[in-house]
């Protein structure tokens, strides 16, 4: 008996959700600091698998001054 294919099917929309907030972060950062090195950031948030945290740091990415300082409150808060 085969098993349902549906628990990877809800582990690959559950990663992409992810990339796609790991992106959206990324992409606010650039484009209010075009001048920044946004690297750091992107290797932060590789290690982050909460869905909830992603997005809240997706409106932290809005409101943040400095790609330095999303990063330090980023390294701060985990």
């Amino acid at each position: 008996m085969r098993e349902s294919p549906f628990p990877f099917i809800e582990h690959l929309r559950k990663q992409g959700a992810r990339e796609t907030s790991i992106n959206n972060i990324l992409s606010v950062l650039t484009e209010r600091f075009p001048l920044s090195d946004v690297q750091p950031v992107e290797q932060a948030l590789e290690s982050i698998s909460d869905l909830e945290r992603l997005t809240e740091l997706h409106r932290t990415a809005v409101r943040t001054s400095s790609v330095e300082t999303f990063l330090q409150g980023l390294d701060t808060s985990e």
